[in-house]
């Protein structure tokens, strides 16, 4: 019997060192460094020798390339997309946040954030700048669609994979990821130029595709992130029929497919989340009410919240759904959502539970979201230390 090696990566983001902070500061203010493309990649070099030294076994290049200027960045993921896409303007009117839209039956559409249901039942945490839902400086600016879209960010990308490429050469590792934004979360943008939401999500699609080629072509693995197929179901008001929300999601996931088209599954990972905000939570949609649209994804690897505190019962859904041949799973074991570093042998623990229902050799262990951004850089290595060090005692218990 082979020996079981649980293997190990996370979700993308991590944090960002001060030199990198301050140089996307003074890159946003029109006062880039001279050296910056020598600069970055020797951050992502760095960046990619210390997960590997750690004992990461799927290394990603912490989203470096997508620039943060504060160390507390809950939107990089999704921010990073605007300065790669034609046809968008900034939209002063902040629209995509506070416009409110009420849907009706078989008519969905997304609301403002700041009209979502969970911020409406704790308004007051949400509105308390000291009560630690919402952190860091809000965005100032969103763009809106107003034209035809078009990707336009081909040297960012090939940035992003010549300097991940020279981090794992430098690190002697085989393979590594990059993220990029899904269809259905880049359209939660208002859209003031598409006649219909599914032109919309489509001409979404057909630009991010590039994106996605250039990673894959590379010899890279592309991680797609797609809060939106989980996370607009708090963004609908009134809370709709679940059946009208999954009609609503097949769209986006039908428009993500066709992005993905024909590209390779077993080299694409699919993150879903709930959004990465220290909110409540209390209107999360059950893994149970979406997990079987999550694998209709054209993925072979599927990523998920599996350790905070409103989905970590979740693993018992496994129980009864069974992975597509060839998929395997990376739920998070160690979570973005708390200073609290996990203990090893919780975390062990978490991967068993995985690993018992549907084999150890379909299980990455993972984080829930990225780290960078949202705890402390010290929090976000003792928690990637306590990641491999689980993994390493469920193998021990599991081979």
């Amino acid at each position: 019997m082979a020996r079981v090696t649980i293997a190990t990566t996370h979700a993308g983001s991590l944090p960002r060192t001060p030199e990198l902070v301050a140089a996307n500061a003074e890159r946003a203010a029109g006062r880039p460094r001279a050296d910056w493309d020598d600069f970055l990649r020797e951050q992502v070099v760095a960046l990619v020798r210390r997960q590997v030294e750690l004992g990461i076994t799927v290394p990603g290049d912490g989203e470096y390339g997508k620039a943060m200027s504060s160390s507390v960045d809950f939107g990089a993921w999704w921010s990073y997309s605007f300065a790669r896409t034609g046809g968008l303007e900034l939209d002063e009117t902040m629209a995509w946040a506070v416009e409110r839209h009420l849907s009706t039956p078989g008519d969905l559409r997304t609301t403002g954030f700041v009209h979502r249901r969970d911020h409406q039942r704790f308004a007051a945490a949400y509105d308390d700048p000291t009560s630690g839902v919402m952190a860091g400086e809000a965005p100032t600016t969103f763009p809106r669609c107003t034209g035809p879209l078009t990707y336009t960010g081909h040297d960012a990308v090939a940035s992003d994979v010549a300097n991940l490429r020279a981090g794992l050469a430098a690190a002697g590792a085989a393979d590594g990821f990059v993220t990029a934004i899904a269809p259905g979360s880049a359209a939660r943008l208002t859209n003031a130029y598409y006649a219909t939401d599914r032109d919309y999500l489509f001409a979404w699609a057909d630009a991010l595709r590039e994106e996605y080629v250039a990673i894959l072509d590379a010899g890279l693995t592309l991680q797609v992130d797609d809060p939106s197929i989980a996370e607009n179901w708090d963004q609908i008001e009134p809370e709709p029929a679940l059946d009208d929300y999954l009609a609503f999601t097949a769209l986006r996931v039908e428009a993500l497919n066709h992005a993905l088209r024909d590209l390779p599954k077993d080299r694409i990972r699919f993150h879903l989340c709930w959004g990465s905000w220290h909110g409540p939570h209390t209107t999360d949609l059950p893994l149970r009410d979406i997990v079987s649209t999550m694998l209709d994804v054209h993925a072979g690897q599927f990523s998920f919240e599996a350790a905070n505190v409103r989905h970590e019962h979740e693993y018992r859904v496994w129980d009864d759904v069974a992975l597509p041949a060839g998929a395997v799973i990376l739920p998070g074991v160690v979570s973005h959502a708390t200073n609290v570093v996990e203990h090893p042998e919780l975390v062990a623990e978490r991967i068993e539970r995985f690993a018992a229902r549907v084999g150890p050799e379909n299980v990455i262990a993972s984080t829930d979201c990225g780290l960078g951004g949202r705890v402390h850089e010290q929090i976000a290595w003792a928690k990637l230390e306590s990641l491999v060090e689980g993994a390493r005692i469920a193998s021990a218990r599991l081979g």
